[in-house]
């Protein structure tokens, strides 16, 4: 008999897709922790076809629907995740996305208070693909890259730290790395020194929200997430 994996429970209802914000031009959604965003080697469901699905199914489109990854979300992370459902929309967005201009706010619930209750991290990242993990330096080494975020602590609980993350630079694993880096590891993130896994395979880190001017109209829009259902995530509202 063929065992659960941890995020297989997760998977079990796809259809329960929660859009946070979508037009002609863009298409966003909440990413739950466990969901693929792009396919990979893995051959499980991704949630871009997830989407295209949706799209197929409210808008009876025949044939193939087209849709633009613009950006990526860990697997065990949860969050805003945003689409092209243009070709014009995906050239723009990667424009703005490269250029840094769109702004990015993450809450990760971590084990210990930092020192200062609010900064900024700077390290430099050296990622090692064999691990499939990203090891923080705080000067340059042969092949990192330099890895900004800045931090406030938002919220004390009994045993975590609620913190809000501005994210400045967008490297492999960069929030993970360089919180571990201050002895901040997110909870259950086993790969970055939590003491143990969440039991579905998670890990409390939420791209909270996304603030960019759209691409077509100009205008100036934030999506904002709601963090998984969760005691912890509750307790932090």
């Amino acid at each position: 008999m063929a065992t659960q994996g941890p995020f297989d429970a997760l998977h079990s209802d796809r259809h329960n897709l929660q859009v946070l914000f979508e037009d002609n031009h863009l298409i966003a959604v909440n990413k739950r922790p466990g969901d693929l965003v792009q396919g990979d080697r893995t051959g499980d469901t991704a949630l871009a076809e997830v989407v295209k699905r949706y799209i197929a199914e409210k808008y009876d489109k025949p044939g193939a629907v087209y849709l633009g990854v613009v950006h990526r979300l860990d697997r065990p992370t949860s969050g805003v995740v945003l689409f092209a459902r243009t070709s014009k929309a995906l050239s723009r967005l990667n424009k703005l996305f490269k250029e840094r201009e769109t702004q990015k706010t993450y809450w990760a619930l971590v084990k210990n208070t930092p020192s200062a209750s609010e900064a900024t991290l700077i390290h430099y990242l050296k990622r090692n693909p064999k691990q499939n993990k990203s090891y923080a330096y705080p000067q340059e080494v042969k092949d990192s890259k330099k890895a900004v975020l800045s931090y406030r602590i938002a919220k004390k609980l009994d045993r975590y730290c609620l913190l809000e993350i501005a994210l400045h630079t967008g490297r492999h694993h960069q929030i993970r790395a360089q919180l571990a880096a201050i002895d901040c590891p997110i909870k259950g993130d086993l790969k970055y020194g939590f003491d143990r896994s969440n039991k579905d395979g998670s890990i409390h880190l939420h791209a909270r929200s996304l603030s960019l001017v759209h691409p077509v109209r100009k205008e100036a829009i934030m999506i904002t997430a709601p963090p998984p259902i969760d005691a912890l995530w509750e307790a932090c509202s």
